[in-house]
């Protein structure tokens, strides 16, 4: 399976991990929905599935998959270690401030609501979670896993966030 899934990467990494991003942002929600909150099948909340499926595999999957590939081509320090903590840097204070805005910002519009206010109420709290948990996981990440799979390991993780 993962060998099938590393060939469709090399042969269209974009489309691979958008797909990816939309399955697996589409099922995060229903997790939290069903597992989390348990609201049962009758109070689920469908469309707010569909806008994060959407959105995992319109943009996250593709912008992340050129931001890895980006900080893997620019990004190279005299030591793994230190070239680690300069990507973890990176995404830390570049990529997700940015990403968590697109985020916050795509979330609104598509409810119909104000992406300022979205993003006044909720980038805070959430960018301080963020850093409590992405910068142990992207030291992993970028350490010891291939380049390819650098996305599906971000999806893999925010199913449990």
């Amino acid at each position: 399976m993962l060998r099938w899934y590393q060939a469709k990467l090399a042969k269209s990494p974009i489309l691979t991990s958008s797909i990816t991003s939309a399955v697996l942002f589409g099922s995060g929600d229903v997790l939290a929905q069903q597992a989390v909150d348990r609201r049962g099948l009758e109070k689920h909340e469908f469309a707010r599935t569909g806008r994060m499926a959407l959105y995992g595999g319109a943009v996250f999957g593709p912008v992340a998959t050129k931001w890895f590939g980006i900080l893997q081509r620019h990004v190279n320090l005299n030591s793994t270690l230190t070239t680690t903590l300069a990507r973890v840097g990176c995404d830390q204070f570049l990529f997700a401030p940015v990403q968590l805005t697109a985020f916050l910002s795509s979330m609104a519009i598509m409810e119909g609501t104000s992406p300022l206010e979205k993003w006044h109420h909720s980038f805070l709290p959430a960018y301080k979670a963020n850093c409590m948990v992405w910068p142990i996981v992207q030291s992993a990440n970028f350490a010891f896993v291939p380049l390819e799979l650098r996305v599906l390991t971000v999806n893999v993780v925010s199913l449990g966030e």
